[in-house]
């Protein structure tokens, strides 16, 4: 049964497809990472451990030494954005202008809580990804209060991300799982090796291999191969329709349809 699932997943994958991108712009880019940009038009780095958010006509910075490397940012809400120190177990709310708004260290907390993943979820609520039981659960960072909500993970995550609903990852036998605020988890589909991700959906994710990206559309069962003019890349990025494509020589922005 596997075995016929690869074979057929191969099948369709060599059917790709095509989907044209417009291009619409070029941003010139010297910092280490690019996490990605907003619909007030600011884009947002990580440099020298140094968080960015900047524009043609200004810039904010945030830095924090002594709470170590930045090991995920959430830019869902521009109005808070949250940074997650692993190292030190603790996550930062920003404003927008990338003013401190909360910090909150888990390992001071009488809950028992060591954080491997966030992400911003809704009415004022974090998702933390528990090591300490292997668990997904709330925080309700106005209230300093914690639930777990789903039963433990059998295979740990190595990819994840969130919107305000649903919590999502993809493990380390590349296993596509979704979580809800109720704590339903719903297995998606096996999906195939990949460089690089972007998760829409429980429906849709973009993914990157040997510099070729392609549109998976589950409920569809279809694969869109996107049409760029850049023969390699470090990475790309995925919001509202446009993408994003990072190379030595900056930040291209394709405009995209998505089926």
């Amino acid at each position: 049964m596997f075995l016929l699932f690869l074979i057929s997943f191969a099948i369709g994958s060599s059917q790709n497809l095509n989907l044209k991108a417009i291009k619409k712009s070029l941003i010139s880019f010297t910092a280490d990472e690019f996490l990605g940009y907003d619909q007030f038009g600011f884009y947002y780095t990580l440099d020298n451990n140094v968080f960015s958010k900047i524009s043609e006509q200004e810039t904010f910075q945030y830095k924090n030494v002594s709470l170590g490397k930045i090991a995920k940012v959430d830019l869902q809400n521009p109005l808070k954005i949250v940074l997650f120190y692993e190292n030190f177990n603790t996550i930062v709310t920003l404003d927008n202008q990338l003013n401190e708004s909360q910090k909150i260290n888990f390992s001071e907390s009488s809950i028992p809580i060591v954080v491997t993943a966030i992400g911003l979820s809704a009415q004022n609520k974090l998702w933390i990804s528990n090591s300490m039981n292997q668990q997904l659960g709330l925080y309700d960072y106005l209230n300093n209060n914690y639930n777990t909500i789903s039963v433990p993970f059998i295979e740990p995550s190595k990819i994840y991300s969130s919107d305000f609903n649903n919590f999502y990852w993809i493990d380390a036998k590349n296993n596509f799982y979704s979580c809800d605020v109720f704590g339903k988890v719903t297995f998606i589909e096996l999906i195939p090796d990949f460089e690089s991700i972007s998760i829409i959906n429980e429906n849709k994710f973009l993914y990157s291999k040997n510099a070729v990206i392609i549109l998976r559309d589950i409920e569809k069962d279809k694969n869109y191969q996107i049409e760029i003019s850049e023969k390699s890349f470090e990475k790309f990025y995925y919001r509202d329709q446009i993408l994003s494509i990072f190379t030595i020589e900056g930040i291209t922005n394709y405009k995209i349809t998505i089926p």
